[in-house]
């Protein structure tokens, strides 16, 4: 879930204000919509679904046109002469990123940066498929009302279709592939223009370029008046403060000498007997290696070594990439919840207690909401399961199955085998 994404980013066109210009206006372009980093949704056959509407029905969130390249006067365009702090320029308006286009690859060719795809005319002639973009819209500081009146002019309320938020935790119970990449790329990328307003290096206002994927200081328009002002370190020199974020984590499972246990953590957060793999952000001066040892040991009081990578995951709440790794450890030691209070709890599981939650109808979970109302209940039922683990859409519960399923396998040690260093 939220990896393999679908569409050709186009990222060599993201500074041409002409090319997103005139695929914004396509009726062929989809929307994907955002409130405060939760997603407009539809039902089908009871499930809600993302909703994608068209440029026609969004038009009064995105504004006069031009939506790029936007001049110093409303309804122009910058000049000829751009530069850099002008690039597909949004000054006006909510930011809006251009996802890239999905395109028929039956053929086994796709828009590439050759001759044919640079120039910015000759690639909108040349492309074939559906463009993508997102939007959030609290920005707007539209009232309800308002919202509601513009979503009911789409065509798909118009065709009987009903549209509400979804808070975006719940998109991965019914997304399939297709639209859990690309809303793992959508919720990052407006999330990450939302949050960042000011210019890092000098508190002025930051507009939005190259589509939403690069944010500029207001400060270098051509026609603004700086006038007793510093001027802004972004200007000179490589100064791009912010990139659009990436944040890494590393996600691990300890795996005890036997091969026969793993430790799994209770985190302070959720409700019920609800149990993960350990996780945590790598730091600064650290290897992938390094922080999963950092973390067994602050986590649960673990020592660990053998770092072995299994699998990555993007994971847009609001912009980690997951890196999963499996680690050795002494389950004869104890372990400690009291060094960074994180979990409640963590302890070891046998191979058995963990197949017998996976092959539990309601064993593997993710619904915090519906979690915290099972929790009540648990272990009163005797069809319930002793506890619960995450679903194969996230990757602590891939790394989860993939172990007790036997797909990951690892040398027997003694447990005065050496441990290796921390």
């Amino acid at each position: 879930m939220f990896a393999g994404s679908p569409l050709n980013r186009l990222s060599w066109l993201r500074n041409s204000h002409s090319f997103l210009n005139s695929i914004i206006a396509s009726p062929k372009s989809r929307w994907l919509l955002f409130k405060s980093g939760n997603p407009l949704t539809t039902k089908t056959e009871g499930k809600s679904i993302l909703a994608y509407l068209s440029t026609k029905d969004v038009s009064p969130f995105i504004g006069q046109a031009p939506h790029f390249g936007q001049g110093r006067e409303s309804g122009l365009l910058t000049s000829e002469e751009q530069i850099s702090a002008t690039e597909a320029v949004r000054h006006r308006g909510s930011p809006i990123v251009f996802l890239g286009l999905h395109e028929n690859t039956s053929s086994g060719s796709g828009a590439l940066p050759s001759s044919e795809f640079v120039d910015a005319d000759k690639a909108v002639a040349k492309l074939e498929g559906v463009p993508y973009f997102a939007m959030d819209i609290s920005d707007l500081e539209l009232e309800e009302p308002a919202i509601q009146a513009t979503l009911n002019e789409t065509e798909a309320v118009k065709a009987g279709t009903s549209l509400a938020w979804l808070d975006a935790r719940s998109v991965m119970t019914n997304a399939d592939l297709f639209d859990g990449a690309i809303f793992a790329e959508a919720r990052s990328m407006v999330d990450w223009n939302t949050r960042n307003k000011f210019c890092p290096g000098c508190g002025a206002k930051q507009h939005s370029l190259w589509g939403g994927w690069k944010l500029g200081c207001s400060t270098l328009m051509p026609w603004v008046d700086n006038a007793g002002r510093k001027p802004c370190p972004s200007g000179k020199g490589l100064h791009n403060f912010t990139h659009p974020r990436s944040d890494p984590v590393v996600i691990m499972l300890a795996v005890d000498e036997t091969g026969e246990k793993i430790l799994l953590g209770q985190n302070n957060r959720f409700k019920g007997q609800f149990y993960s793999a350990l996780a945590g952000f790598i730091e600064p001066g650290e290897t992938f290696e390094d922080a999963v040892k950092r973390e067994m040991w602050e986590e649960a009081g673990v020592k660990a070594w053998d770092v072995q990578y299994h699998s990555g995951q993007p994971w847009p709440f609001p912009a980690s990439l997951m890196c999963g790794f499996y680690a050795r450890a002494d389950s004869t030691q104890p372990v400690r919840t009291d060094l960074d209070n994180e979990l409640s709890d963590a302890r070891w599981f046998t191979r058995q207690e963990v197949m017998s939650v996976l092959t539990h109808a309601t064993g593997s979970y993710l619904d915090l909401a519906k979690l915290a109302e099972a929790s009540s209940q648990l272990n009163k039922d005797a069809n319930e399961p002793p506890f619960r683990v995450p679903p194969t859409t996230a990757i602590a519960g891939v790394l989860i199955k993939d172990w007790a399923e036997g797909k990951v396998q690892f040398p027997t040690f003694s447990v005065n085998s050496p441990k290796g260093n921390l």
